[in-house]
């Protein structure tokens, strides 16, 4: 037992309903909780007999424990939820992905533009979602494209084009910026696109019908074309979707637990229509049972966040513990009447059905990644012979073209697999250019410097990608920075240079590591080696792209400040820019033909 006095802060605690939150020795948060009673709630921790494995742990580490007394449970549970999300204690439940979701937003002027949309909702128009990625809201804006054929442009490209763009010459846009549409025929495409993310398929389809058969009698073959081309496309979406009517706007949270792990699908449903899905796979900590977990998820994935699209419905595969509680504090954090319940029938027991596949399809899959992942790791530390299990592996490769834009990654990868929030890229200055050991000097020198003052995570090992020249590197900065207990581990693509027949070296140049091209170490070892050269190859093109784009305008003779945002203000942006032809350049304000003509061909030497 820890040094903590439960029995004389137990006696100081009141009997209303308030939060609760444990510290250890270090003065770090472990647990945060809500009670209706403190007094009972948290007295239940230091019972004698009844705690699980999991509350004996965490017992043992509380070292003080405060509280916050409230006006009621549901304050408590908000409050409760509020600092889960700023804390992030190690034995709540936590969210690995709180980002917002993304939307598709439909503008109010007088052509309205359609687009993709994350975060706050400040701008005045439609939005539809959420989606549960963005791939979702993707394939949906392709599909509003082909059959629609709305603008996907901003207001100053559009208020400045003299010809069709691409877009047009490809099908996916009516043209409104040079009136190849009328205004009144282009609302019209407006409101049956909104239908049809409303989810009103029925309603969208009759109207395309009616509109198909009064264009055909009028003899206006052509009209009467494009709407039956429209009908098609609209009938093969209804084939692929569950559409189970005009009304329901649901989330549907389907948790399925086995050896090894757990998880949750949240299914959405909006106007009736089937969203997709997200799955997660949180940690419980301390949960007595499956319902406790998913209802301290479902807290978290509402309360936590504070600007989650609330639904009429929330369904679950298994009843609530709380769900009175819940929904009162659904309404008063989002003004909003909401319905939580486990029992539905029809569609939407159909609906939880989908939820409930999704989540059991997707626990298999994670439950497979993360078991070749810790046979892999496992098969690593055997090789290396090593007396654990490696938990952390880092890799760095340097990326560059001829020497320009040279950008190094590191890449993290555990036994659960690639550890995305942690990735760095190091944009390298300073060196001669192509001088690959001097970039991949810098970048290990500014990751790992933060070591020193206690900053940063150290990995068991570091993978390096180019053979005993940055073998040689990483020995010497890490000598100079003090960091030790890594081991450093060189692959070098060998004289064959193909997959499985790396040479890898082990702490010196002399030491050589032989593996079988089937062995699971080695797989692990390229996986992160190739992952590390993809993140490397991604940086650096978006930092030449964006360095090449700047030094052009930059660049041009004769052309200032205000002559350069002219030239981007006419177009919209740099890429509209660099696409105008010299008679398109002289339309902009303040730029003559002769001068017109030295910006075409300083944006263009090739020609």
């Amino acid at each position: 037992m820890s040094e903590f006095d439960a029995k004389s802060f137990l006696k100081t605690l009141p009997k209303h309903p308030g939060v609760y939150r444990m510290y250890d020795s270090s003065d770090a948060l472990l647990y945060v909780g809500k009670a209706k009673n403190l007094k009972n709630r948290v007295s239940s921790y230091f019972r004698t007999t009844g705690l699980t494995l999991k509350t004996k742990a965490l017992v043992e580490q509380i070292h003080r424990i405060e509280f916050t007394v409230t006006g009621s449970e549901t304050e408590a549970l908000l409050l409760e939820q509020t600092q889960i999300k700023r804390n992030r204690p190690p034995f709540n439940i936590l969210m690995r992905d709180d980002k917002s979701y993304p939307y598709i937003f439909l503008s109010s002027s007088d052509y309205p533009q359609i687009e993709y949309s994350r975060g706050k909702k400040r701008r005045s128009g439609q939005y539809f979602g959420p989606y549960p990625n963005t791939n979702a809201v993707k394939e949906t804006l392709n599909l509003l494209h082909k059959v629609f054929r709305l603008r996907q442009c901003d207001d100053n490209f559009f208020s400045h084009r003299s010809r069709p763009c691409l877009q047009h010459q490809i099908e996916r846009c009516s043209a409104p910026c040079v009136d190849l549409i009328s205004k009144d025929d282009y609302a019209e495409d407006v409101k049956r696109a909104a239908l049809f993310l409303k989810g009103r398929s029925v309603e969208l389809i009759a109207d395309l019908q009616e509109k198909m058969d009064q264009a055909a009698e009028k003899l206006n073959f052509e009209l009467a074309a494009r709407f039956r081309d429209q009908l098609i496309q609209l009938r093969k979406i209804q084939e692929q979707q569950y559409v189970y009517g005009e009304q329901g706007d649901a989330d549907l949270f389907a948790m399925v637990s086995r050896p090894g792990g757990l998880a949750i699908s949240v299914l959405f449903v909006r106007s009736g229509r089937v969203l997709g899905s997200r799955h997660y796979f949180p940690t419980d900590h301390l949960s007595d049972n499956e319902e406790e977990t998913l209802q301290a998820f479902i807290n978290q994935f509402y309360l936590g966040s504070g600007t989650r699209e609330v639904p009429a419905e929330v369904i679950t595969n298994l009843p609530l513990q709380e769900p009175e509680m819940l929904a009162e504090a659904l309404q008063s954090l989002y003004s909003k009447k909401v319905a939580i319940t486990s029992q539905v029938r029809s569609h939407r027991a159909r609906w939880l059905q989908m939820a409930v596949t999704n989540a059991e399809q997707s626990l298999i899959s994670h439950l497979a990644r993360k078991g070749t992942m810790d046979s892999r790791f496992k098969a690593l530390q055997e090789a290396l012979g090593l007396e654990e299990r490696p938990e952390r592996l880092e890799c760095f490769d340097i990326s560059h073209s001829s020497g320009e834009a040279t950008v190094a990654s590191c890449v993290v990868l555990g036994p659960e697999g690639p550890i995305k929030g942690e990735y760095r890229k190091f944009n390298i200055e300073g060196i001669t250019a192509g001088d690959d050991y001097a970039a991949m000097r810098q970048a290990l020198i500014r990751r790992y410097k933060r070591l020193a003052s206690g900053e940063g995570k150290k990995p068991d090992i570091l993978v390096l990608d180019g053979g005993k020249g940055q073998l040689k590197q990483a020995r010497e900065v890490f000598n100079e920075l003090a960091v030790t207990d890594v081991i450093l581990l060189a692959v070098s693509k060998g004289t064959t240079r193909k997959q499985g027949f790396e040479t890898l070296y082990l702490e010196t140049n002399d030491q050589i590591i032989d593996l079988d091209s089937d062995s699971k170490a080695l797989h692990v070892i390229e996986q992160v080696r190739d992952e590390a050269h993809r993140f490397a190859v991604v940086s650096h093109r978006q930092r030449r792209d964006n360095t090449r784009r700047t030094s052009r305008f930059e660049s041009i003779p004769g052309i200032g400040p205000k002559r350069r945002q002219a030239i981007l203000r006419h177009f919209g942006g740099q890429k509209e820019a660099l696409d105008a032809s010299i008679q398109e350049l002289a339309k902009v304000p303040g730029i003559s033909a002769s001068l017109a003509e030295q910006i075409y061909f300083h944006l263009h030497p090739e020609q």
